[in-house]
């Protein structure tokens, strides 16, 4: 009877986030016809569902632009982010110095930097991968610096008894203990790119999913305006769970304190 009662709640646990989806969209399937509401003013799931059919080719191409533009600025993040941590955690004065420019970098609305970058790089790809590294850059950099406070250094002086150096300290017991959290940063900041990518196709762009949420927009096409969401939110939930794979192979999972 246990054994019953705990496989059914594994399988529940497993299966709660998909569950839950079901009904919500169940009841919107529902809910929409019983309130008289037509399909311009709130399309159906099904209805979404089938223009993401028909529209298929057209979704794939604007698809493929976002998802460059993601992935390019998701990358220059990761690239300049990883180091600039570093700096920041091996150097207290670059801390101090560079920590309040972060801040107040962070603390500008994104999409106020989008006209501005237009103006200065055009209207290709540069002002879309350049917004979605501004808005990735910053969980990568903190999630990073984090990770590598957050080490016992207890730990560290032990293993430095033994004879380890700096490089091999570093490698060994810092960044694997670092690793949850700067995957936990990578996750949030892909999903960030996705949004900086977006908010720079809806400013200045003649392809992309924000460009064609745009032209949805200016057509009152709802049902391609609700298919091209529901397309960036795949995207987006895509690419987190492609950095949670990588996470399971590269780093361990640690103990929830629950």
């Amino acid at each position: 009877m246990t054994s019953k009662k705990q496989s059914r709640g594994g399988w529940l646990d497993r299966y709660s986030a998909l569950i839950v989806g079901a009904v919500l969209v169940g009841a919107w399937q529902i809910l929409v016809p019983l309130s008289g509401l037509s399909e311009f003013v709130l399309p159906t799931p099904l209805a979404i569902a089938k223009r993401i059919v028909s529209d298929a080719s057209l979704l794939t191409v604007h698809t493929y632009v976002t998802l460059l533009e993601v992935v390019f600025g998701f990358a220059i993040g990761v690239l300049m982010g990883i180091p600039l941590a570093l700096f920041i955690f091996y150097s207290k004065a670059f801390e101090r110095a560079i920590y309040p420019i972060l801040v107040g970098l962070q603390t500008v609305p994104k999409i106020s930097l989008a006209p501005i970058l237009v103006l200065y790089l055009g209207y290709g790809w540069a002002p879309k991968i350049v917004l979605a590294f501004l808005i990735s850059f910053f969980p990568i950099v903190i999630s990073t610096v984090v990770g590598l406070q957050s080490l016992d250094k207890n730990l560290v002086n032990l293993v430095r008894s033994m004879g380890a150096n700096e490089w091999q300290t570093f490698f060994k017991v810092r960044l694997p203990a670092a690793l949850p959290n700067i995957f936990g940063g990578f996750k949030v900041a892909v999903s960030l790119a996705v949004i900086g990518a977006v908010i720079g196709e809806y400013v200045a762009a003649e392809r992309g999913l924000g460009y064609l949420q745009l032209q949805a927009n200016s057509q009152f096409d709802t049902t391609l305006n609700f298919a091209t969401v529901v397309t960036i939110s795949a995207l987006g939930v895509i690419l987190y769970f492609i950095i949670d794979v990588v996470e399971s192979r590269v780093s361990y999972k640690r103990d929830a304190g629950r």
